[in-house]
C-alpha cells in the first residue's frame, strides 16, 4: 500500500508532496513501481483521494478547495467553495479515471480514503449543510460515495481490487461538534458494502481535522500498541469482507495477536517497516529478536506534514536507499583497528557499521551503560520507548563482537594505547548556557532536571530556546499540580520543530497541569534575589524587558561539543580531523574514499560525529555515523 492521499483532481491541491493521478503522466511511474514490486512476488495498491477541505488553495494550480459546505478545516485553515452539482459530476468521473490509471499502471488495486477527506465530508452533518439531494438524510449524504464507487467499478471492472479506508466513529467530544458515531458509521458501511463494489474495509476510529485528533489516528509513543484493534475487531464481525487496520501496530507480537484473535484479516505496519524493511525476512529466518524497533517517535510523519521527506528517526537508510545501505556490506579492503569514543546513538551506530564492515572495533564509554542523551529523553514516562533505539544498537554491537569498555573516561593515552588506524569521537555535547549575558552559573540545565542530579523546586521558569523535543520534554517532566511552572520561548509557537503528531501530547500535559505558556520572550540575564532568582525576559517586538522572580530557572539551549579529546588528537592524526565533504555527501565514498592526508606523520584517521560536532537531533547523529563508516 503506497501513495497515501494520491490526488485525483486539480482542485485537490497537494499539501505534503502528494502523488497526482489526475492525468496520464503518472502511469509510467506506476508501471515502473509495479514491475519492481511484482518481481518479488508481492502485490501493491495505491491510496487515492480527493482531499476536499483538507488542503490549501495557495498550492498546486491555485484553485479553490471544495467541500459539500463551507466548513473550514482547523488543521489546514482553508475556506472551501461549496460544491455545485457540476463539481460533483466532474469529481465522480475523476475518481474513476484515477483508479483506471492505477490499473493501467499495473497496480493490483486502490484504496479510497474516507476519513477527513471529501467522501466522508458528505456523510457528516457537521460538515454537510446541503438541502439538495446530497444533503439531509443519510441516504442523501452517502449518495456521492455510492456514485464514486459505481464510477470506479465501471472503469476498472470486477477483477481489480477496490477497498475503502473509512471512519466508523469520529470519537469526538460533543463540545467540538456532533461527530459521526458508530451506529451511523455501521449504516454507512452497510450501504457501501451492499453495492458489491468493495473488496475490503480499512477501519479508522477518530478524526483528523485537527492536529490533536490526528495524533490519535496516528498514535505515537506513550500510547498502547494496537489501540484500535478491539474496535476494528468489532467492525470485522459486522461485515463479510476482509478488514484491515494500521494504527500503531509497530511490532510483530501485536500483529500476531491481531490475526490470531480474528480481529483483522490484514495488518498495516507502515512505520514499523520504515524502521526495518526486513521484518518479514527476519521472521522467516528465525531472527525476530534482531528486528529494529519502531519506537513511535513520529519523526517520519512530522517531516512529511512539513513538506519534508519521510525519514525514520533511527534508520537513516530509509528513503536514501540509492546511497545508504540497510545491510552494511563487508569491506573488500584492508581490515582496520577502529576506536570509537562514546556509546550514545552516533557512537553505537559507528561501532555497529564498522563492525559489520569486518573491522576490529573498541568502544569506550564514560557512563556505566550505553544510551547517551536518550537516557535523559527516556526519563519522561511517555517517551521511555526512545531507549529502544540504543537498546537495539547495543544488541547489534554485542552480536558483532565489539569490545566495549564502560565506566572508562577515555583520554589520549587510552586511545593511543589501542594503536588505532581510525578514531571516531562520538562524545556528544554538554548543555549550552553561554548565550546568557549574566547568570549562566545560576541556571539549571534540562539535563540536570531529567537526570535527577538537581531536584525541581516549587516555582520554576523553564526557558526553551531549542524548539525541539528536549525543552518541551523537560517541561512535561516538570508539569504537575505541585509545581508552578512557566514555559518561556522566544518563538511565536511552542516548540516549532516538534511536528503535528507529537506536539498535541506535550500541550495536553502542559494544559492539564496549568503551566503558563509565554511566547516571544527571550531570557537574557539571571540574578540572585535573596534565596531566589530574577529572570530578565526581553520582548523583541516591544523592545521591552520584563522580570520574573522565581526559585529556579531551567534552560534548554542545545549543547556545545564535548570536544577536548578530539582537539587533543587532531594534530596527531593523518587527516587533522578533516572530512572529505564531497565524498560524504555523494554517498559514493567507495569511489572517492575518506583519504585526506594533512599530516604525513599521523598514524590514524580522526573523525567526529553527532553532537560532538554540533547540537542536532538523533537522526542527524545516526546518519553522521552511517554515511561516514559505511565505506571505511
Amino acid at each position: 500500500m503506497f501513495g497515501g492521499s494520491t490526488l485525483i483532481a486539480p482542485d485537490s491541491p497537494p499539501v505534503f508532496g502528494n502523488l497526482y493521478a489526475g492525468n496520464d503522466k503518472i502511469i509510467p511511474y506506476f508501471q515502473e513501481m509495479a514491475d519492481g514490486v511484482h518481481k518479488h512476488g508481492a502485490a501493491l495498491m495505491c491510496q487515492i483521494t480527493h482531499l476536499g477541505r483538507r488542503s490549501v488553495s495557495n498550492s498546486g494550480d491555485w484553485l479553490p478547495i471544495v467541500a459539500p459546505s463551507c466548513v473550514r478545516e482547523p488543521a489546514h485553515r482553508g475556506f472551501p467553495k461549496i460544491m455545485e452539482e457540476t463539481d460533483i459530476r466532474r469529481i465522480v468521473k475523476a475518481y474513476g479515471a484515477a483508479a483506471k490509471r492505477c490499473q493501467l499502471g499495473g497496480l493490483d488495486g486502490v484504496e479510497i480514503q474516507s476519513y477527513g477527506h471529501l467522501l466522508d465530508a458528505f456523510w457528516l452533518p457537521r460538515t454537510n449543510f446541503r438541502t439538495d439531494r446530497y444533503g439531509g438524510s443519510l441516504e442523501n449524504r452517502v449518495r456521492f460515495s455510492l456514485e464514486v464507487l459505481e464510477e470506479i467499478r465501471k472503469q476498472v471492472g470486477s477483477e481489480f481490487i477496490v477497498g475503502i479506508r473509512m471512519v466508523f466513529d469520529e470519537n469526538l467530544d460533543k463540545s467540538y461538534g456532533e461527530g459521526l458515531r458508530l451506529e451511523e458509521g455501521l449504516k454507512i458501511g452497510e450501504m457501501l458494502v451492499k453495492t458489491g463494489a468493495l473488496d475490503f474495509i480499512n477501519v479508522i476510529q477518530g478524526h483528523i481535522d485537527t492536529q490533536e485528533g490526528l495524533s490519535h489516528i496516528i498514535p505515537n509513543m506513550g500510547t498502547p500498541a494496537g489501540p484500535q484493534l478491539e474496535f476494528a475487531g468489532a467492525i470485522r464481525r459486522e461485515f463479510n469482507l476482509p478488514v484491515f487496520n494500521a494504527a500503531r501496530i509497530n511490532e510483530v507480537a501485536t500483529a500476531r495477536y491481531a490475526l490470531r484473535e480474528g480481529l483483522l484479516d490484514m495488518v498495516g505496519m507502515t512505520r514499523a517497516h520504515m524502521a526495518d524493511p526486513y521484518i518479514v525476512k527476519k521472521i522467516e529466518s528465525g531472527e525476530e529478536e534482531r528486528i529494529r524497533p519502531c519506537v513511535g517517535m513520529g519523526y517520519c510523519l512530522d517531516r512529511l506534514y512539513e513538506n519534508g521527506d519521510a525519514l525514520c528517526a533511527h534508520n537513516p537508510a530509509t528513503g536514501r536507499e540509492k546511497t545508504m545501505p540497510h545491510l552494511v556490506p563487508k569491506t573488500s579492503g584492508k581490515l582496520r583497528k577502529i576506536v570509537v569514543i562514546g556509546a550514545g546513538p552516533s557512537g553505537l551506530e559507528a561501532a555497529r557499521v564498522c563492525a559489520e564492515r569486518g573491522h576490529s572495533v573498541v568502544l569506550f564509554e564514560a557512563n556505566d551503560r550505553p544510551g547517551g542523551q536518550l537516557l535523559l529523553a527516556a526519563k519522561v514516562e511517555r517517551r521511555r520507548e526512545t531507549i529502544g533505539i540504543t537498546d537495539w544498537l547495543f544488541s547489534e554491537v554485542q552480536r558483532l563482537g565489539v569490545e566495549m569498555c564502560f565506566n572508562c573516561y577515555a583520554e589520549i593515552p587510552e586511545v593511543l594505547a589501542e594503536n588505532p588506524e581510525v578514531v571516531i569521537v562520538a562524545t556528544g555535547g554538554l548543555p549550552n548556557t553561554e548565550f546568557l549575558r549574566e547568570g549562566a552559573d545560576l541556571v539549571t540545565s534540562s539535563w540536570d532536571i531529567l537526570s535527577g542530579s538537581v531536584k525541581p523546586k516549587k516555582d520554576i521558569l523553564l526557558f526553551d530556546d531549542n524548539g525541539q523535543h528536549p525543552g518541551i520534554s523537560c517541561a512535561e517532566f516538570l508539569a504537575n499540580p505541585e509545581i508552578k511552572l512557566e514555559y518561556v520561548t522566544p518563538e511565536r509557537i511552542v516548540a516549532p520543530d516538534v511536528g503535528g503528531t507529537n506536539y498535541p501530547a506535550y500541550l495536553r500535559a502542559l494544559y492539564q497541569n496549568d503551566v503558563t505558556i509565554t511566547l516571544n520572550h527571550r531570557l537574557t540575564e539571571v540574578h540572585r534575589n535573596g534565596s531566589g532568582l530574577i529572570a530578565t525576559l526581553y520582548n523583541e517586538y516591544t523592545h521591552s524587558n520584563y522580570e520574573r522572580s522565581v526559585e529556579q530557572i531551567v534552560v534548554e539551549h542545545g549543547t556545545l561539543p564535548l570536544d577536548e579529546l578530539y582537539l587533543g588528537l587532531r594534530d596527531q592524526s593523518s587527516n587533522g580531523g578533516e572530512i572529505d565533504l564531497e565524498a560524504l555527501i555523494s554517498g559514493k565514498a567507495s569511489l572517492t574514499p575518506q583519504n585526506l592526508v594533512n599530516n604525513q606523520e599521523g598514524k590514524f584517521q580522526l573523525f567526529r560525529v553527532g553532537d560532538a560536532v554540533a547540537s542536532r537531533n538523533i537522526h542527524s547523529a545516526i546518519y553522521d555515523s552511517l554515511r561516514l563508516c559505511k565505506d571505511l
